[in-house]
């Protein structure tokens, strides 16, 4: 029983290393005294990662200190100890790595890897300005990822935002269209900061 344990530990921690989860948050460390405008019961309930069998996207809004990361990396967590294939990413990272395969001749071959994974988890849409055609190669993975695979993406900015935040209305506006259509959208309300400090927070080595 024991080495059964310590051989699922170890596969955990393999499959957060492949999910690039290097920091790591659990939804026991989240505080949902603090974030009252949040419905525990409802987060609990994307915890049993019924979105994932049905590729739908979850959307976690809010503005930044709100934990939007935290639960967003809870319920990658949650889905790695599930077995299910995982990859976390900044919006900003993606892009990067997309328009870096694109000038390589590899673009297909990056957007089917992240298509692999069963939860592609985007973080921090909106933070940093998106690059000119960044949009439109996000574009073209989430809609080779659209029925296929779920996601779940944080946000400090309105989807009426969008356009600004991608430098595109009509590249928003398409990403929205195929973003909204299956999808769970948390707004978090209310006080900030808290979860800058990383509290409950285990770094791998």
């Amino acid at each position: 029983m024991e080495e059964l344990t310590l051989r699922e530990s170890r596969r955990i921690k393999a499959a957060l290393m492949m999910a690039r989860l290097t920091t790591i948050k659990t939804l026991a460390g989240f505080d949902f005294a603090f974030q009252p405008s949040l419905d525990r019961d409802r987060i609990m309930a994307l915890a049993e990662l019924k979105f994932i069998e049905r590729a739908e996207v979850v959307h976690l809004l809010g503005p930044p200190g709100t934990g939007k990361s935290h639960l967003a990396t809870a319920l990658a967590v949650e889905a790695v100890k599930a077995a299910k294939s995982v990859y976390f990413s900044t919006l900003a990272d993606i892009i990067a790595s997309l328009a870096k395969a694109e000038r390589e001749g590899q673009l297909r071959e990056r957007i089917r890897y992240l298509c692999r994974a069963s939860l592609l988890v985007v973080d921090e849409i909106g933070y940093l300005p998106v690059v000119p055609g960044g949009g439109n190669l996000f574009f073209q993975l989430v809609n080779a990822r659209y029925e296929k695979g779920a996601m779940v993406l944080t946000s400090n900015r309105g989807f009426a935002e969008w356009g600004e935040v991608f430098g595109d209305p009509v590249v928003a506006t398409a990403l929205l269209d195929i973003l909204l259509h299956h999808a769970v959208v948390v707004q978090i309300e209310g006080s900030v900061n808290k979860y800058k400090a990383n509290r409950n927070t285990i770094c791998l080595q």
